[in-house]
């Protein structure tokens, strides 16, 4: 692993503004690096599904040993992401955070304070493109490695959702070290199993493996009541406002048990103070990481507005939709020992964590991979006061490094 170059490498992508549904300049960018460590890259056929300008990148380089994987991050970031400044700074650990409080001075890289930093989820494609070439450097043995960089992902894992169902099958005519071997090519081919992935793209230092992360669903409900002038004939009127006002105050919101939260974050209604409301729109979202727990928590709110609108002599129109189902894998399934022994051979300490947060690996189960997400160390992530510690960004690297080597079986 060479970390100058590492640095270099995150300090480009840093410097190509891609929100998400305008990624085509990283994707390009990433594209470019692939093909010369000698992948073949192609984009699929997302983008008009999901409005971004463009595709999931997926790449796909043979392997020289049994085995195959794939590692995963999204190309996209949130605002505000244009003109990032990154400060490279010494900074007491105690004033980093209770992970860093015994480490001392530390040195990181952060936003000058006016953006997002974008290491979410731009140090995980560095990390990836850095352990790769070392692998191929050291001409060390490697599984078929796919890489999978996915846009959309900060709006409800837009892109991932939108892979076709065998994306990540390995192409016919593309040679594979596990065909070579008398194995069968591709995720999900017979006898083969589903494509191991890891998804860099968590907070919590490297050597975290997310074993759990929720399902979530989104609500859209509107409310219709009756409209009549405040001052003279209030009493003709039906306050959407309040049907929504007395639905919300009467639904358990918050962290509901130990796995499960739900929140109201949205609510638009009204036309004039002078007006009762005759319309109010109210969107929310529960989440957790027991599906039966999250369908139960979604019937309470719906049963909340439709009671609150029958007693306040109004309707409410009811839609839920489901971005992405829950991951909850076993401390002895074999892709969270694997990333435990890989971190130990990186100079990692392997911590099991559970996240109250989506990521692709949400969505990958369904798309013929087995997956999980990886702690990289960003911190303050989707803030102006994000930053990565240098030394994380390297055992990134080192950690991607040695699954690749796990992998070549």
């Amino acid at each position: 692993m060479n970390p100058d170059r590492l640095i270099d490498t995150f300090l480009d992508l840093v410097a190509i503004e891609s929100p998400s549904f305008h990624e085509a300049p990283m994707a390009a960018h990433c594209a470019r690096l692939l093909a010369e460590l000698g992948f073949s890259v192609e984009l699929d056929d997302s983008a008009p599904r999901t409005g971004s300008d463009s595709g999931n990148l997926i790449a796909r380089l043979p392997g020289t040993a049994p085995g195959r994987l794939a590692l995963s991050a999204h190309l996209d970031t949130v605002r505000p992401c244009a003109g990032i400044t990154v400060e490279r700074a010494v900074v007491p650990g105690a004033d980093l955070g209770s992970a860093y409080a015994d480490e001392g001075d530390v040195e990181v890289l952060r936003s000058a304070g006016d953006t997002i930093l974008s290491a979410d989820d731009k140090a995980g494609i560095a990390a990836i493109l850095e352990g790769v070439r070392a692998t191929l450097e050291a001409g060390a043995p490697r599984p078929d490695l796919t890489v999978l960089l996915t846009a959309g992902e900060e709006e409800s894992l837009r892109g991932s959702s939108a892979l076709a169902a065998d994306a990540l099958a390995w192409p016919a005519d593309l040679p594979s070290a596990c065909v070579a071997d008398g194995g069968a090519a591709g995720a999900g081919a017979p006898g083969e199993g589903p494509l191991p992935c890891y998804v860099l793209d968590a907070d919590g230092r490297p050597g975290t493996v997310i074993v759990g992360a929720p399902c979530h669903w989104t609500m859209d409900a509107v409310f219709h009541g009756r409209a009549a002038h405040a001052g003279v004939e209030p009493e003709a009127g039906v306050s959407a406002i309040a049907l929504a006002a007395a639905a919300v105050a009467s639904m358990a919101l918050g962290r509901v048990d130990e796995a499960t939260t739900a929140n109201v974050g949205v609510i638009d209604g009204g036309s004039a103070v002078n007006v009762v409301p005759a319309a109010c729109r109210v969107q929310g979202e529960c989440r957790s990481l027991h599906p039966e727990r999250a369908e139960a928590q979604r019937d309470a709110m719906t049963l909340a507005c439709e009671q609150a609108a029958a007693l306040g002599g109004g309707s409410v129109e009811m839609a839920w939709h489901r971005d992405y189902p829950a991951v909850l894998v076993g401390e002895d399934d074999p892709l969270v020992t694997r990333a435990m022994a890989a971190a130990r051979a990186a100079g990692l300490e392997p911590r099991l964590a559970r996240t109250g947060g989506g990521a692709d690996a949400n969505v990958l189960g369904e798309k013929g991979a087995h997956a999980v997400t990886l702690g990289i160390g960003m911190a303050n992530f989707h803030s102006v006061d994000e930053f990565i510690a240098v030394a994380d960004l390297e055992a990134d690297a080192r950690w991607v490094e040695a699954l690749i080597a796990a992998y070549a079986e």
